[in-house]
């Protein structure tokens, strides 16, 4: 039977029963596992695939460049991709015998899942039905976990898209504020005809990342609390056993490294998958997500039962598949799990399936045009090409956007005294801003990455430290000797995206000097640094969190977030400017030097 919401919510939404039938009848290959003519024991086998992170992806295409998606391992991404995977487990297992679920983070991320957020929004009388939603009742998924991406854009806009899926979405520690019940169905069960014994119950109990009490704190403050993962995992996982539950699976958007990467601030572990299948008895697999990271088979011994809990998170936006294998066996009047693997397919060995493709053209039309839309003008053409060794206009352009967004935010406030700094990479060494109109296309360019934006609290001496980290990018050459502009950036692998300019200051950096003695000449408003000054940093959630490991910055007092993705915040800054002028906001304000000497 199809999941209801409305019936969950009005009269089960305290016991969390969510039951959805999948199969009625076995497969050859299923009914060939029958032992029941032999004296050996009865099996049967199952396969649960998987997805997380799919950040709005449907089609193997970045909307920002306005071209096919490709990356240096040659990856491929969507849910188009996915499909064909799909369908080719299901005809080699057979569809009776295979669950579909996700691990969250599915309606943000790509120009796509913006357009039908903000621009033409499902929530809208009459609106559209999300991509996302479309593309994975198509597919036929049985379930999804909630990921803390899905409240970015507030929760009307997620109930729309609930109520526009087919299948339901879960999080078991996403709870009412008031009422401390599930806002949101907390699990589901799933019934596997077998060709012997009694029906396998399949339970997947979703769990959601405690971190969208902070990340979203304007979206949900009030409204729904998070508790911690292993917590609501051991109320429910004893429940879904005493329901007769055969096989427990938990779809968890959380990653298994047992860290938060924002510290203290978290009120519960960000990462914590690895943790429920240590402290958690009676789960079989976890589906992992949240982490961005590839694991194809991922085992954790369970402390209570010394069992093994099998863990597996594929490849965000739908590079990859993971499959869970189960072999149960049926003895003395119920299944038990005998045995269970993981594995992950690659969707770029696949074509999209023509079934999406058609489903969908209508909407991705509709996105290419939106992102060729021009937003304004700019009166000079901007380049990232000397990025990496000169302060370039294009790359003020991110800092200057990303400043008085956050002056904006704290006006009026107990911070709006205190001058604001900024942080940004060389994302990509061609993005351009061309002279005369701009697209969309051109402003999200500046920045390729779903970041958003922080506001930290910093002193003078922490940003010289931040700065000085910032510099081991450039490898040491001597003053006189030559300099190849080739070789002398990306010093110990650093990738270009791991060396900040901080904008609102001026320094130069000595490359001649040894890696944390560069930063010379540190000013602000034309007087040194005040080691004890207080700033306001504007940086984004990648380094905030710890990405690349620079100094202060993860551990330093958040006094604002934002959860739109900065490229969007660079859109709207120069569709309400109109005219980008680099001489209202470029200047020249740190240097490559050799002592003393410029470098350019």
């Amino acid at each position: 039977m199809a999941f209801d919401r409305r019936t969950f919510i009005g009269s089960t939404a305290a016991t969390g029963a969510a039951v959805a039938l999948a199969g009625a009848t076995s497969s050859p290959a299923a009914a060939a596992q029958d032992g029941s003519k032999g004296s050996g024991p009865r099996t049967y086998s199952f396969t649960v695939m998987g997805t997380t992170d799919l950040h709005g992806n449907v089609f193997n295409w970045d909307y920002f460049t306005d071209k096919e998606f490709d990356d240096k391992a040659h990856n491929d991404v969507g849910l188009a991709k996915i499909s064909t995977l799909v369908n080719g487990v299901r005809a080699q297992k057979g569809r009776r015998n295979t669950l579909l679920i996700d691990a969250g983070d599915t309606i943000q991320g790509t120009q796509l899942s913006y357009y039908y957020a903000k621009v033409d929004p499902i929530t809208a009388r009459r609106g559209p039905v999300h991509p996302m939603a479309q593309a994975m009742n198509a597919i036929g998924y049985d379930a999804a976990a909630l990921g803390n991406h899905e409240f970015n854009y507030g929760i009307p806009v997620l109930r729309k898209f609930e109520e526009q899926c087919d299948f339901p979405l879960l999080g078991a520690n996403a709870l009412d504020a008031k009422t401390l019940r599930p806002a949101f169905a907390p699990y589901s069960v799933h019934r596997l005809r077998t060709p012997c014994g009694r029906d396998v119950k399949v339970a997947v109990l979703g769990l959601t990342n405690p971190g969208i009490a902070i990340w979203d704190k304007a979206n949900v403050q009030g409204k729904m609390t998070f508790p911690g993962l292993e917590e609501q995992a051991a109320k429910y996982v004893p429940k879904l056993r005493s329901m007769g539950a055969d096989v427990v699976i938990v779809s968890a958007h959380s990653g298994s490294s047992g860290t938060s990467s924002y510290g203290d601030q978290l009120p519960h572990i960000e990462n914590a998958a690895a943790l429920v299948a240590e402290q958690v008895p009676g789960i079989d697999a976890i589906l992992v997500g949240h982490a961005h990271t590839e694991i194809p088979e991922y085992r954790v011994k369970n402390k209570a039962t010394g069992k093994d809990v099998v863990l597996s998170e594929p490849l965000k936006w739908g590079q990859r598949l993971t499959l869970f294998d189960f072999d149960l066996t049926w003895s003395k009047g119920s299944w038990s799990v005998a045995k269970v693997s993981a594995r992950v397919l690659n969707s770029n060995e696949v074509a999209e399936d023509p079934k999406i493709v058609r489903l969908l053209s209508d909407e991705h039309r509709k996105v290419v045009d939106y992102v060729n839309q021009v937003i304004g003008t700019s009166t000079q053409a901007m380049s990232s090409a000397d990025g990496p060794v000169k302060d370039v206009p294009i790359i003020d352009l991110i800092n200057h956007v990303q400043a008085e967004t956050v002056k904006a935010a704290l006006a009026g406030g107990e911070w709006a005294a205190l001058p604001v700094l900024s942080q940004a990479s060389c994302f990509s060494r061609t993005a351009a801003i061309p002279a005369g109109q701009i697209t969309i296309k051109d402003a999200a360019g500046l920045y390729p990455f779903e970041n958003t934006l922080e506001a930290r609290l910093l002193t003078g001496a922490q940003v010289k430290d931040y700065l000085e980290y910032s510099a081991r990018y450039y490898a040491q050459t001597a003053p006189g000797a030559p300099v190849d502009p080739a070789k002398l950036t990306n010093a110990e692998n650093i990738p270009d995206y791991n060396y900040d300019a901080v904008y609102g200051l001026t320094y130069d950096v000595d490359i001649a000097q040894p890696v944390g003695s560069r930063i010379t000449g540190l000013s602000f408003q034309g007087k040194a640094v005040d080691p004890a000054a207080r700033f306001v940093f504007a940086v984004n959630n990648y380094r905030a969190s710890g990405g690349g490991n620079f100094p202060h910055v993860p551990q330093a007092r958040q006094l604002w977030a934002n959860s739109d993705e900065i490229r969007n915040v660079i859109i709207q800054w120069v569709k309400a400017k109109g005219t980008v002028d680099p001489a209202l906001f470029a200047s020249v304000d740190w240097r490559l030097t050799r002592a003393g000497v410029p470098v350019f």
